[in-house]
């Protein structure tokens, strides 16, 4: 079976979008393969990152073949990129990642809380931290930029700029995105 790093490379190659290679070296240079998704919440373990965005993307996958009828108009690839790399951003910035191991004073990393957030990196949201990165190698569409700021929903920062201007992408990805942390990784983590 192909591992998490060659699935996502491969649905994300599979778009052929200008750039996408490019983007590949840079989620290997900004630590996206081991990161962990959130400091204590889901898939927070090194790789949890990755992990996370390939359950998006099977989630996203399942609900745009559910939901869309031909004649909406959203793009596969659109839902594919916004959905494989909507959290990049929790890989950090400048050099510094987003989540370091929090040590306890025994020295030992705590089970409860592995992560924390890094105190040498100022803080700017996740979503505009990945729209950065993703620009830097691709150029976005409109509705995916917008997908990606918005993907948190009513949970994120941006809880008020999205209400009543929901999009199909929009509401694929938030769907897949607190799918994928609530149910696919909850039983995971039970199991």
């Amino acid at each position: 079976m192909e591992n998490i790093r060659d699935i996502i490379t491969n649905k994300l190659m599979e778009t052929k979008r200008e750039g996408m290679e490019d983007l590949l070296v840079g989620l290997e240079e900004i630590g996206f393969w081991e990161a962990p998704c959130s400091t204590q919440y889901h898939l927070a373990k090194a790789g949890g990152l990755a992990e996370h965005s390939l359950n998006v993307a099977i989630a996203a996958d399942s609900l745009e073949a559910a939901l869309l009828p031909s004649t909406i108009g959203v793009d596969h690839n659109s839902v594919i990129i916004t959905a494989l790399l909507h959290d990049v951003g929790k890989c950090g910035g400048f050099g510094k990642p987003n989540y370091i191991e929090n040590i306890l004073k025994s020295g030992k990393q705590s089970a409860s809380k592995p992560y924390a957030s890094n105190k040498d990196l100022l803080y700017v949201d996740h979503e505009i931290r990945s729209i950065t990165f993703i620009e830097k190698y691709i150029e976005l569409t409109e509705d995916e930029e917008w997908a990606i700021l918005m993907h948190n929903g009513l949970y994120g920062s941006f809880r008020y700029q999205i209400q009543g201007k929901e999009t199909p992408l929009y509401l694929i990805l938030h769907s897949a995105d607190m799918w994928a942390a609530r149910v696919m990784e909850k039983e995971e983590e039970d199991a």
